[in-house]
């Protein structure tokens, strides 16, 4: 263990013990078992007390409870470590790539989607079997063995070798929200987090060496209007240069590593170095993100490669009619769908804002006799564009009230005998504050700008 060591025990005077597990020497599963007591400690009280209520938090709104309240997913045993999404969940997982979707087509990405499962020769070629192979899914079909992706990288490289390219077509952003397997050990699967497949909003834009900046500046800004979009306001931006295993040389990396420096710097975007922590094809830009209980994530990164294009023979045709390769960038923004859902679970503790939750209103009649006037507005509203489910159970309106409460829906429509009368409606938000007397033309203009 890396450490910090003391010498004595007696030294640590505000520590809280948090669990205990069981292990293995050197994670040796034929070795000696051991057993793990997990802790912490803090220099003073204050700060043990602040961690103790983070922690609290983390396990109240923890993804895993609420995803099994709001019915978004699931795990199972026939399957460890891949999702099932249920009808809410899948809800959410599509607005997710419909949000992310009309950005990149206004950005001027094309979407492609690449095979599942590729020949073993390719991964070989592209470096990832001697760096993940103890990660990825093989099977021999035909006496050949392939592979199933871990990632998207080498799909859209043959689609860009597939046919000759000039200098005018370039930058091609070639999108893709591919779905990729990788085996985790069983002990760090956790949830939405860890998990064995997942879906990569993924994009790789080749381009020639005079683009680079204008490219890498586009994708920054974009991943700041993304955590704008999802109220991440404390954004953290880090430049990681060359690992110890990786492909290519010295002179290369520092071209690469130097490219996304001066792309930060003219972008006047802070950012910090992380020496040694880049791709093993080249230096990234990562983006941590602080969400609602003051937790850091990695989501996002931008990742520049001079060395694929040359381990796969691609080139373009310059404006002099010479053969040149083009520079691939790869770029996620959620990285992993499955991850940043967990992610917004907890973020904002099961409260979706309204354009993100799976039901974005319930319409409550007080009595029996006011049920056709709210199914008609539902279906008013439903047919304008909204998500919108009635309560037809025989509850009284508080007990429908308590489970839209429960299920955090946004708004919730009372409609009683008075506003049947008036043609009205009581807009009651998911914090209890209410707003009467509302026409559908009124709801219809406050739905409209809180879908946004």
């Amino acid at each position: 263990c890396k450490g910090g060591h003391v010498d004595n025990t007696n030294k640590l005077k505000n520590f809280k013990l948090l669990g205990i597990s069981g292990s293995y020497w050197r994670a040796d599963r034929k070795g000696q078992p051991l057993q793990r007591i997990t802790g912490t400690a803090f220099a003073t009280p204050k700060e043990l007390r602040i961690y103790e209520k983070r922690r609290e938090e983390a396990l109240k709104y923890d993804h895993r409870k609420l995803g099994r309240e709001l019915d978004l997913f699931s795990f199972n045993e026939a399957g460890p470590g891949f999702p099932f999404f249920h009808p809410n969940g899948k809800i959410i997982f599509n607005l997710l790539i419909q949000y992310l979707r009309n950005l990149l087509d206004h950005a001027g990405y094309k979407e492609i989607s690449t095979p599942a499962m590729l020949n073993v020769e390719l991964w070989k070629q592209s470096g990832h079997y001697d760096h993940y192979r103890d990660n990825m899914y093989f099977s021999e079909i035909d006496e050949t063995t392939y592979a199933v992706k871990p990632m998207n990288c080498p799909g859209a490289i043959l689609i860009y070798k597939s046919h000759p390219h000039s200098y005018r077509e370039l930058p091609l952003r070639l999108s893709e929200f591919g779905h990729v397997h990788r085996h985790e050990l069983s002990g760090v699967l956790h949830g939405l987090f860890r998990v064995r497949s997942f879906t990569q909003d993924d994009a790789h834009v080749f381009c020639t060496p005079d683009q680079i900046e204008t490219e890498i500046i586009g994708m920054v800004t974009m991943a700041l209007e993304v955590f704008k979009k999802f109220d991440f306001k404390d954004i953290r931006v880090i430049l990681s240069t060359k690992p110890d295993k990786a492909m290519g040389d010295d002179a290369l990396w520092e071209k690469a590593t130097a490219a996304l420096r001066d792309a930060l710097n003219h972008a006047k975007i802070p950012y910090e170095v992380h020496e040694g922590e880049g791709a093993f094809y080249g230096p990234k830009i990562d983006f941590l993100i602080k969400d609602s209980m003051d937790r850091s994530w990695q989501c996002s990164t931008v990742q520049l490669d001079f060395f694929q294009a040359e381990n796969f023979d691609l080139w373009y045709v310059t404006n002099e009619g010479t053969k040149a390769r083009p520079v691939i960038i790869h770029r996620a923004l959620y990285g992993s769908l499955e991850r940043f859902f967990g992610i917004l679970i907890e973020h904002y503790k099961g409260k979706f804002p309204f354009w993100l939750a799976p039901t974005q209103i319930k319409v409550l009649s007080i009595t029996d006799e006011q049920m056709p006037y709210a199914q008609e507005l539902a279906k008013k509203l439903k047919d304008a564009g909204f998500r919108v489910v009635v309560d037809e159970s025989s509850d009284p309106i508080s007990g429908k009230i308590k489970n839209a409460q429960l299920q955090q829906t946004p708004w919730m429509l009372v409609v009683g005998a008075k506003e049947v009368e008036g043609n009205t409606i009581t807009l009651r938000y998911r914090d209890g504050k209410q707003e009467h007397g509302l026409t559908y033309d009124d709801l219809l203009r406050k739905a409209q700008e809180a879908n946004r």
